[in-house]
């Protein structure tokens, strides 16, 4: 079940859809970041994500490897987007708390280089990692 959610909020950020990003967060919820101060509720969670997707002119996210245990688990994620027209790719990972079934809180790793907008690991084989592949 958590895993199904995370794949349903990953594919509702893919698609720019506020409504459905939502749909997956208990109302109260909130998404901590590294790049960025909290987000807070799941309505503002899912505006978030929407101009999110639009300012990487269609940004899709994916999960590559995911791990659970009750009502926590982390996954690594893939995102792909686009800035001033050059393709980027972004690496992070994630961890969950569910509650009732839904997302309650999240918080992320990853690093945002506004120059350089596409981030994974150092010297990662990222290309020969099939659990990576686009």
């Amino acid at each position: 079940m958590t895993r199904q959610r995370v794949e349903e909020y990953f594919a509702a950020c893919t698609r720019g859809d506020p409504a459905a990003v939502r749909a997956q967060f208990q109302p109260d919820a909130v998404v901590y970041d590294l790049n960025h101060a909290p987000v807070w509720g799941a309505e503002a969670i899912g505006e978030f994500y929407a101009r999110v997707w639009a300012r990487w002119d269609g940004a899709s996210w994916e999960v590559n490897t995911f791990v659970a245990q009750e009502d926590v688990a982390a996954a690594e994620w893939t995102m792909r987007g686009v800035s001033s027209g050059t393709p980027f790719v972004v690496r992070g990972s994630e961890h969950y708390e569910f509650q009732d079934g839904l997302i309650s809180q999240i918080r992320q790793y990853w690093h945002y280089d506004r120059i350089d907008p596409g981030i994974g690991l150092r010297d990662y084989p990222y290309a020969t990692d099939e659990r990576f592949a686009p």
